[in-house]
């Protein structure tokens, strides 16, 4: 069975990672991202991926995204929604010079909220009729860390929403037989997210690359009931088997100091 996986912001550094891994285990990945040209060098360096432009900020157009790869794949079987703008997008060194409450407009907040948050809805909305005929139908929701949500707005409660939003449709949507889970990398990582002018030393940052292992086996060997879950890739030790390794990683999206003991990993 050949998978097909839909990924927002298709263009950007944690996504081409997660392509890559997936694209090594056979699984047809469709890149949906809002920039034509970064497009273009995607397809160039792997001819094998499908792109679509899309701005998930325009329902209609992550509508669009799902038709074309329903078009040209037959199915949907993963949702990655990484599309998002952080803080480097207000000002290259807002991540450490924190933005005072006049930065704060009203179009700032509904800017990052309509892309990080609505973006995610709306293609959410649009996939989920293709996921449910998927025996392996799922949502990855690309959160942040929980510090990050605690330490820099706008773009800590965006995040901070989407796992709210995660932990309710893993449990509202199970009957439906889609999965909803957050994969994050698990701190601040090389890729132009996050601007030189923000002061952090590159060489301490995390490689995108840590996004690969959890993906590939979220996609296409996680058990039917994990959902409601988030795995930091960081984390994720591949000196273990998977099973293991997922074991490790995983904790209960949005709360977990108050989430029970998942049925999947007693």
């Amino acid at each position: 069975m050949t998978l097909t996986a839909l990924i927002t912001g298709g263009a950007g550094g944690l996504a081409r990672a997660m392509i890559e891994a997936l694209s090594d285990d056979g699984v047809i990945c469709v890149a949906a991202d809002r920039d034509p040209s970064a497009l273009e060098r995607l397809k160039a360096e792997k001819p094998g991926v499908l792109t679509t432009v899309a701005d998930v900020a325009n329902s209609e157009t992550c509508a669009a995204s799902v038709a074309y790869a329903m078009k040209e794949t037959g199915r949907l079987d993963l949702l990655i929604n990484n599309a998002g703008i952080g803080m480097s997008s207000l000002r290259g060194d807002a991540e450490t010079t924190l933005p005072s409450l006049e930065e704060l407009s009203d179009e700032i907040w509904d800017q990052f909220f309509t892309v990080n948050v609505r973006g995610a809805l709306a293609m959410t909305r649009a996939a989920f009729p293709h996921l449910k005929r998927s025996p392996r139908g799922q949502v990855v929701n690309v959160t942040t860390s929980y510090f990050t949500m605690h330490r820099v707005a706008p773009y800590g409660p965006t995040k901070a929403a989407m796992e709210s939003m995660t932990a309710i449709f893993a449990k509202q949507f199970a009957e439906d037989g889609v999965a909803f889970n957050v994969l994050v990398p698990g701190g601040a990582t090389d890729t132009p997210f996050v601007s030189d002018a923000s002061g952090f030393d590159r060489s301490k940052l995390l490689k995108p690359s840590v996004m690969g292992p959890p993906i590939r086996w979220l996609a296409s060997r996680a058990p039917k009931e994990f959902t409601g879950m988030r795995i930091a890739g960081q984390d994720w030790d591949q000196s273990l088997s998977e099973d293991e390794a997922a074991k490790k990683a995983a904790r209960p999206a949005a709360w977990p100091e108050l989430a029970p003991t998942p049925a999947w990993a007693k």
